[in-house]
């Protein structure tokens, strides 16, 4: 795994965030050495989503009104529906993503999660991938959609759902090694 010790990631979240796909990436840039925040709406706890029901909840960092991009190496946006719906009708952390896309520094999207992205109008002539359902909104939103465990465009990185994980957290936390993208 590459070493992550001098980086600092922001993984923003709302409340309905899919449980594993959170805490799997956040373990795996931990174990790389790198320093995460928790960036949310408001401050305080945010809960997950696990099969099928209400998860773990989870101390908030930092809120979006808060947090830079620029105190930030990456961002990594955990899917679930509820989570991903609320983060694109904000528009805190609809620019918070912008920042990190037009800086492009890598970022990490899954599941759900390309939603807030589409907002961010940050998707035109990328390739990626998501859960089923965004094969049209990302289309309609100029992006090429394909149906890969995951896909790597210049720094962004996405994967379908929970069963993608493990090669998820692997190219995100090379993207994340590499730094900033030229393009």
């Amino acid at each position: 795994m590459q070493k992550l010790n001098s980086k600092k990631v922001a993984v923003l979240a709302a409340n309905g965030f899919e449980q594993s796909e959170l805490e799997q990436p956040v373990a795996a840039l931990k174990e790389a050495g790198a320093e995460v925040d928790i960036v949310s709406l408001e401050a305080g706890k945010i809960k997950g989503w696990k099969d099928k029901n209400w998860g773990d909840e989870l101390a908030v960092d930092k809120t979006v009104a808060q947090a830079r991009a620029a105190d930030y190496d990456a961002l990594v946006l955990p899917g679930g529906v509820m989570n991903p719906d609320q983060l694109r009708r904000n528009k805190d952390a609809v620019a918070f993503v912008s920042a990190f896309m037009e800086a492009k520094k890598p970022v990490a999207a899954i599941c759900h999660a390309p939603w807030t992205l589409i907002e961010a109008g940050a998707l035109e002539g990328r390739t990626l991938t998501s859960y089923p359902s965004l094969k049209t909104d990302l289309t309609n939103a100029g992006a090429t959609w394909v149906d890969r465990e995951v896909v790597v465009d210049n720094g962004l990185v996405t994967s379908r759902d929970p069963r993608d994980l493990p090669a998820f957290c692997k190219k995100m936390t090379e993207e994340i090694a590499e730094g900033p993208h030229k393009k």
